[in-house]
Parts: structure tokens; C-alpha cells; sequence
């Protein structure tokens, strides 16, 4: 029998082919394995961002878990816009999620709002950013600095201008003028600022009308009171009756 020769060019791919197929095999039966236990620490920490928006922190994970569950009671899609429904207080709070684009990558992040008696408008309730890969210490602290995303707190998300139009005044400036509807920029960083600014922009552009939707007016309308009413099996028929004497009482 002649001698195996190990520097031939067939033994080595023969052993390199070999060598890789039980290492991809390796690789596909360990992600499967901790697959479960990944999305379950994804779904989680999605849970804690809601929660931060909320001005809820420093929770465990079954403290986490537990809040969430007690808290958040609904969960919507409205014109490819995710908005989730919580109760505090027996307050109604609605919870949108955002997503944009920042200086090196894509941002997001979850802003509660809720709707002020002594404003007669909706603010902000509470909000947290995240980024995928802003500069440390500029771009990123939109997610980094908890002080930075109070600022937004009890800000007014949306005005009627003087010729009667929704608009969302919320915005994100490099220098405040209406401490009422504005935030300042991060430091040396007005361009992820600049990306915020448009995220909630084009959020809240979906109840002023000034981002075009598929769905009907009347939709709407029926969308946002089942919103902030407490009693959610209140009828179609209910509604429409509620928005006719409202269109009524304005003519």
C-alpha cells in the first residue's frame, strides 16, 4: 500500500473541504441552538425601550417583562406606522415607533405621547432613541445621555397654523426659540440631530396629514378616538355619529 502523501494538492482540498463542511455544520447547529434564547433577548430589549419611553429604567428582566405586560395593552399598524397602547394612571398613553437616518446609519427609537387638559393638545410623554453606529460621544448620545431625551417631555407634538392646518411643530433646532415645541441639537452633532428632527417629522406627519396615507379620512378619525378612548369596543356606528355632531358643532 503506498504512503498517503499529505503535501499533495488533491490530499489538501480534499481535508480543506472536509474541514470546512464540519465547521459550517458546526456553526448552523449552534446559531439553531441559541437562536431562541437571541430573539428572546431581542424581543426584550425592545420591551425595555418601550419602557424607557415610557420614564420607566433600571428594570431587570422579569421586572422588565412583568411592567411591559402590566402596562402596554394593544399594539396597532397604521399606515406602516407601529403604534402601541398603554395605560398609566388610567391614563391613556399611545406609544409610536420611529425609524430614520442618522449621520453613519440607521437611528430609531419609541416616543409616548399623551394628551395635556391644560395645553388642549398632545405632548410628549416620554421618549428613547437608538442608533446602529453614531460617533461615541456625539451622534451617539441621542440613545447614550437619559438628559438629552427628557428634553423632549412635555414638548407639544402637533399645532394648527393660522390658516387652520395641522402641522407637527416638534422639532429638534440648533438654537430654541419655542421652548414649547423645541429641542436642542446634540452637541457637534446636527446632522444625527437633523436625522431625529426628520424621524418625528415623518411619525407624526401620518395624523396631520402631511405625509400622504392609504386610508380614508373618515378612517382616521375613527383611528385616533379609539385611541384615546378608554372603552375600545366602542362602535363604528358610535363613531360616526361622534364625528358628525363634532363636524356639526365646528360649522
Amino acid at each position: 500500500m503506498s504512503k498517503l502523501n499529505t503535501n499533495s494538492n488533491a490530499y489538501i482540498i480534499i481535508y480543506s473541504t472536509i474541514l470546512v463542511v464540519i465547521v459550517a455544520f458546526l456553526l448552523a447547529f449552534v446559531y439553531k441552538a441559541l437562536k431562541p434564547m437571541q430573539d428572546a433577548n431581542v424581543e426584550l430589549d425592545v420591551k425595555k425601550q418601550i419602557l424607557y419611553s415610557l420614564n420607566i429604567r433600571d428594570l431587570d428582566g422579569a421586572e422588565a417583562e412583568a411592567k411591559y405586560a402590566e402596562l402596554v395593552n394593544d399594539t396597532m399598524d397604521f399606515a406602516g406606522q407601529r403604534i402601541l397602547m398603554a395605560e398609566i394612571d388610567e391614563e391613556p398613553i399611545m406609544i409610536f415607533e420611529m425609524k430614520g437616518m442618522g449621520l453613519w446609519g440607521g437611528i430609531s427609537g419609541y416616543m409616548s405621547t399623551h394628551f395635556d387638559m391644560e395645553k388642549g393638545a398632545l405632548v410628549v410623554y416620554g421618549a428613547y432613541f437608538n442608533h446602529e453606529s453614531e460617533t461615541a460621544g456625539l451622534g451617539a448620545e441621542i440613545k447614550d445621555s437619559q438628559e438629552w431625551q427628557e428634553k423632549f417631555i412635555g414638548k407639544r407634538i402637533i399645532d394648527t397654523d393660522a390658516n387652520g392646518k395641522d402641522k407637527v411643530v416638534l422639532s429638534v433646532v440648533k438654537k430654541v426659540e419655542n421652548p414649547d415645541t423645541q429641542v436642542d441639537c446634540v452637541t457637534g452633532a446636527t446632522l444625527t440631530s437633523n436625522g431625529v428632527d426628520e424621524m418625528i417629522k415623518r411619525t407624526f406627519g401620518i395624523l396631520t396629514g402631511e405625509y400622504e396615507l392609504d386610508i380614508e379620512d373618515s378612517d382616521l378619525q375613527k383611528l385616533l378616538i379609539k385611541s384615546i378612548l378608554k372603552d375600545s369596543d366602542i362602535s363604528d356606528a358610535e363613531l360616526e355619529k361622534m364625528i358628525k355632531v363634532k363636524k356639526a358643532e365646528e360649522e
